[in-house]
């Protein structure tokens, strides 16, 4: 399951170009939280705090505990977008989520898979049909990936939603009868055609037609 890391934070009261400027200069990162049940803030965290908290996750379903200076409790909250500054390197902005511990999320989390198909013994080549699913559950109950079992897994067979066994809690939103999984037969590449004979060539008809004229030249002198 998804641990729930703890991460200080500070109200921003400033906003503005200038403003964000200097925030990043001191080596934090500006954010937003909101969510269905919390009024819209932003706040700031540490530039390196968190950047180690995402270092450190094995998942990109991160929940965090947000102890807001100033607030009389911790928010739980969902990292919801992370923008990354491609050119400088760095963090630009965090989007929060707040959640409630009694409140269903909805979170996309990867699809692992595990053992080793008989299939692939065949030649045959796993594939991925969905690399991650949407799931619900609390956020307690988030798991950071759903594991599937090919070790079952023939050649030309796949494995639906409804044969893979889930946490405790959490549930997918496709349908049980979608493929997951598929353990693709070998291809096989066509024979190339042989190549059709060469026409003679366009100088070769030429002597041929030339010596047969010489004959009937010579009946004529006659």
């Amino acid at each position: 399951m998804a641990k729930i890391l703890d991460l200080q934070a500070e109200p921003r009261t400033q906003s503005g170009t200038g403003a964000v400027k200097r925030m990043r200069k001191a080596g934090n990162i500006p954010a937003a939280l909101y969510g269905r049940k919390v009024k819209p803030s932003n706040i700031q965290v540490h530039g390196k705090t968190f950047s180690k908290l995402l270092e450190g996750s094995a998942s990109d379903n991160i929940l965090v505990s947000l102890k807001i200076a100033g607030a009389a409790e911790n928010q739980l909250a969902l990292v919801q977008e992370v923008q990354h500054d491609y050119l400088r390197g760095g963090i630009l902005h965090i989007d929060f989520h707040a959640v409630a511990a009694d409140e269903e999320i909805h979170a996309n989390v990867p699809v692992v898979m595990v053992g080793e198909a008989p299939g692939q013994k065949l030649g045959g080549m796993l594939e991925a049909i969905h690399h991650e699913l949407e799931v619900r559950c609390l956020p307690k109950d988030l798991p950071e990936s759903i594991q599937v079992d090919v070790s079952n897994l023939e050649l030309g067979k796949g494995i639906h939603i409804g044969e893979i066994t889930f946490p405790e809690g959490v549930s997918c939103r496709l349908g049980a009868d979608v493929v997951i999984v598929m353990c693709e037969e070998p291809k096989v590449e066509a024979e190339p055609e042989p190549a059709a004979a060469a026409a003679p060539a366009a100088g070769a008809a030429a002597p041929a037609a030339g010596a047969a004229a010489a004959p009937a030249a010579a009946a004529a002198k006659k």
